[in-house]
């Protein structure tokens, strides 16, 4: 079994899913139920399957149905960050978790809206084995879009013989997709702005230092990002 690059992930639950209204009026996006299965259960059983000790779960809307339903688990033990006062996206996210020692160098980070199979060997394997902090920032599991199902983008990525990632060009199509999982190093949030803002900012900068780097995936992943992606997710995952 591959030994992991850190055992620790964060696991980003605290939006507010208004591209899955009607279904979050009521129900944090992370609790929708996908195949009798809430989102975020998909996520956190991953990490158990890949041997994540820890997930660090930010909240926000509805924060008190995603603590209660995750809180009792066992494996990942479940740690929350508190964003209640204040929604910080996913980079200040990070950064207000780091800032309270509950992140160690480096830690995984994962959307808890992500469905995906893996390949021969899982996501966090793929990540750990390409990893290499004294060259990277930030390492991205990226998709091709014959990977990616429910995907309706023109792709977020070029990669070049190295694993560097640089952005799209407008109007052109890029052959991969972020698939919402990554491996971070704490040198990305460094000088990092107050508040909330996206990860991108950071990425960008580690772009132009040459230090984003990203890994084919080699499973399947999802989108699930509105209510109409469910059923074909469903179906997929079902064979129904």
């Amino acid at each position: 079994m591959t030994e992991l690059a850190s055992d620790t992930a964060m696991v980003m639950a605290a939006g507010l899913g208004k591209r899955m209204r009607p279904l979050t009026a009521a129900t944090p996006k992370p609790l929708v139920r996908v195949a009798g299965k809430p989102l975020i259960d998909r996520t956190l059983d991953r990490l158990e399957e890949a041997g994540v000790a820890k997930a660090v779960v930010n909240t926000h809307y509805l924060a008190d149905a995603i603590e209660a339903h995750i809180g009792p688990r066992a494996l990942p033990k479940v740690e929350f960050s508190d964003e209640r006062d204040h929604l910080l996206e996913t980079g200040g996210g990070m950064v207000k978790a780091q800032a309270a020692g509950q992140l160690p160098d480096p830690f995984f980070a994962c959307n808890a809206d992500s469905i995906w199979l893996d390949g021969p060997r899982n996501a966090f394997a793929d990540l750990s084995t390409c990893w290499d902090p004294e060259r990277m920032d930030a390492l991205l599991l990226v998709v091709t879009h014959a990977r990616a199902f429910n995907f309706e983008g023109t792709g977020d990525f070029y990669m070049d013989g190295a694993g560097r990632l640089s952005r799209k060009k407008p109007g052109r199509i890029a052959p991969f997709i972020y698939t919402g999982i990554q491996l971070v190093s704490h040198r990305l949030l460094r000088d990092a702005p107050d508040g909330a803002f996206s990860t991108n900012v950071l990425w960008d900068r580690a772009i132009e230092e040459g230090r984003l780097f990203g890994v084919a995936f080699t499973g399947q992943w999802y989108e699930v990002g509105t209510p109409e992606h469910i059923r074909p997710t469903e179906q997929a995952l079902t064979g129904g």
